[in-house]
Protein backbone atom coordinates (compact mmCIF):
# COMPACT_ATOMS: atom_id res chain seq x y z
CA UNK A 1 0.00 0.00 0.00
CA UNK A 2 2.96 2.30 0.61
CA UNK A 3 3.84 2.19 -3.10
CA UNK A 4 0.30 3.32 -3.91
CA UNK A 5 0.25 6.12 -1.34
CA UNK A 6 3.77 7.40 -1.94
CA UNK A 7 4.16 7.03 -5.69
CA UNK A 8 0.58 6.75 -7.04
CA UNK A 9 1.38 3.37 -8.59
CA UNK A 10 -1.49 1.17 -9.69
CA UNK A 11 -1.81 -2.30 -8.22
CA UNK A 12 -1.47 -3.70 -11.74
CA UNK A 13 1.96 -2.09 -12.02
CA UNK A 14 2.98 -3.00 -8.45
CA UNK A 15 2.33 -6.74 -8.84
CA UNK A 16 4.60 -6.82 -11.93
CA UNK A 17 7.59 -5.44 -10.00
CA UNK A 18 10.55 -7.79 -9.63
CA UNK A 19 13.85 -7.66 -7.80
CA UNK A 20 15.31 -6.11 -10.98
CA UNK A 21 13.36 -2.94 -10.22
CA UNK A 22 15.31 -2.48 -6.97
CA UNK A 23 18.79 -0.96 -6.85
CA UNK A 24 20.99 0.40 -4.09
CA UNK A 25 23.88 2.76 -3.58
CA UNK A 26 25.77 3.72 -0.42
CA UNK A 27 22.91 5.80 0.97
CA UNK A 28 19.60 4.80 -0.61
CA UNK A 29 17.48 2.05 -2.07
CA UNK A 30 15.68 2.85 -5.31
CA UNK A 31 12.64 1.51 -7.07
CA UNK A 32 12.77 1.95 -10.85
CA UNK A 33 9.45 2.61 -12.53
CA UNK A 34 9.49 3.42 -16.27
CA UNK A 35 13.28 3.70 -16.08
CA UNK A 36 12.97 6.39 -13.37
CA UNK A 37 14.45 5.55 -9.97
CA UNK A 38 12.42 6.64 -6.94
CA UNK A 39 14.13 6.77 -3.55
CA UNK A 40 12.44 4.39 -1.13
CA UNK A 41 12.04 5.39 2.51
CA UNK A 42 14.37 3.25 4.67
CA UNK A 43 11.56 1.34 6.39
CA UNK A 44 9.92 0.46 3.07
CA UNK A 45 13.30 -0.58 1.64
CA UNK A 46 13.80 -2.94 4.60
CA UNK A 47 10.32 -4.44 4.11
CA UNK A 48 11.05 -5.07 0.43
CA UNK A 49 14.43 -6.59 1.28
CA UNK A 50 12.76 -8.90 3.81
CA UNK A 51 10.12 -9.88 1.26
CA UNK A 52 12.77 -10.78 -1.31
CA UNK A 53 14.92 -12.59 1.23
CA UNK A 54 12.01 -14.83 2.25
CA UNK A 55 10.67 -15.58 -1.22
CA UNK A 56 11.42 -18.97 -2.69
CA UNK A 57 12.64 -20.01 -6.14
CA UNK A 58 9.07 -20.98 -7.05
CA UNK A 59 8.24 -17.25 -6.82
CA UNK A 60 10.62 -16.46 -9.66
CA UNK A 61 9.73 -15.45 -13.19
CA UNK A 62 10.74 -17.67 -16.09
CA UNK A 63 13.89 -15.52 -16.36
CA UNK A 64 14.73 -16.31 -12.71
CA UNK A 65 13.77 -12.91 -11.25
CA UNK A 66 11.66 -12.86 -8.12
CA UNK A 67 8.42 -10.89 -7.94
CA UNK A 68 8.06 -8.49 -5.03
CA UNK A 69 4.50 -9.80 -4.61
CA UNK A 70 4.51 -13.40 -5.85
CA UNK A 71 1.29 -15.17 -6.71
CA UNK A 72 0.17 -18.65 -5.73
CA UNK A 73 1.03 -20.06 -9.15
CA UNK A 74 4.76 -20.61 -9.61
CA UNK A 75 6.42 -17.92 -11.69
CA UNK A 76 3.39 -15.61 -11.64
CA UNK A 77 2.79 -12.33 -9.77
CA UNK A 78 -0.02 -11.81 -7.35
CA UNK A 79 -3.41 -11.04 -8.90
CA UNK A 80 -4.07 -7.27 -8.63
CA UNK A 81 -7.81 -7.81 -8.07
CA UNK A 82 -7.11 -10.20 -5.20
CA UNK A 83 -4.62 -7.73 -3.76
CA UNK A 84 -7.22 -4.94 -3.98
CA UNK A 85 -9.74 -7.16 -2.17
CA UNK A 86 -7.23 -7.98 0.57
CA UNK A 87 -6.34 -4.33 1.06
CA UNK A 88 -10.00 -3.31 1.11
CA UNK A 89 -10.72 -6.06 3.66
CA UNK A 90 -8.12 -4.43 5.93
CA UNK A 91 -9.63 -0.97 5.46
CA UNK A 92 -7.10 0.18 2.87
CA UNK A 93 -8.91 1.23 -0.31
CA UNK A 94 -6.20 1.26 -2.98
CA UNK A 95 -8.14 3.30 -5.54
CA UNK A 96 -8.83 6.15 -3.12
CA UNK A 97 -5.20 6.10 -1.96
CA UNK A 98 -3.92 6.23 -5.53
CA UNK A 99 -6.29 9.07 -6.42
CA UNK A 100 -5.06 11.09 -3.45
CA UNK A 101 -1.43 10.38 -4.28
CA UNK A 102 -2.01 11.43 -7.89
CA UNK A 103 -3.60 14.72 -6.80
CA UNK A 104 -0.68 15.38 -4.44
CA UNK A 105 1.89 14.63 -7.14
CA UNK A 106 0.18 16.98 -9.59
CA UNK A 107 0.41 19.80 -7.07
CA UNK A 108 4.21 19.55 -7.34
CA UNK A 109 4.89 18.40 -10.90
CA UNK A 110 3.46 19.17 -14.35
CA UNK A 111 1.16 16.55 -15.90
CA UNK A 112 3.68 15.65 -18.61
CA UNK A 113 6.28 14.80 -15.97
CA UNK A 114 3.77 12.71 -14.02
CA UNK A 115 2.72 10.93 -17.23
CA UNK A 116 6.33 10.00 -17.95
CA UNK A 117 7.15 9.01 -14.37
CA UNK A 118 4.09 6.85 -13.85
CA UNK A 119 3.67 5.55 -17.37
CA UNK A 120 0.19 6.97 -17.86
CA UNK A 121 -1.14 8.67 -20.97
CA UNK A 122 -0.46 12.44 -21.05
CA UNK A 123 -4.18 13.16 -21.56
CA UNK A 124 -4.96 11.17 -18.43
CA UNK A 125 -2.42 13.22 -16.49
CA UNK A 126 -3.97 16.43 -17.90
CA UNK A 127 -7.44 15.33 -16.77
CA UNK A 128 -6.08 14.58 -13.31
CA UNK A 129 -4.42 18.00 -13.18
CA UNK A 130 -7.74 19.61 -14.07
CA UNK A 131 -9.46 17.65 -11.31
CA UNK A 132 -6.73 18.68 -8.89
CA UNK A 133 -7.25 22.31 -9.85
CA UNK A 134 -3.66 22.70 -10.99
CA UNK A 135 -3.02 24.90 -14.00
CA UNK A 136 0.37 24.21 -15.53
CA UNK A 137 -0.27 26.17 -18.73
CA UNK A 138 2.08 28.97 -17.61
CA UNK A 139 4.82 26.44 -16.99
CA UNK A 140 4.34 24.87 -20.43
CA UNK A 141 4.31 28.25 -22.19
CA UNK A 142 7.54 29.24 -20.44
CA UNK A 143 9.26 26.24 -22.05
CA UNK A 144 8.58 27.41 -25.59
Amino acid sequence: MALVRLYALSLTRIVELTEDHISRDQEHTYLAVNQHPFVLPPRLARLIDDQLRHSTPRHSTTAGRRYLLPGQSPGRPRNPLGLADTLRHHGLPARAARNTAMMDALADLPPMVIADLLGIHPKTAERWATLAGENWSEYVSSLT
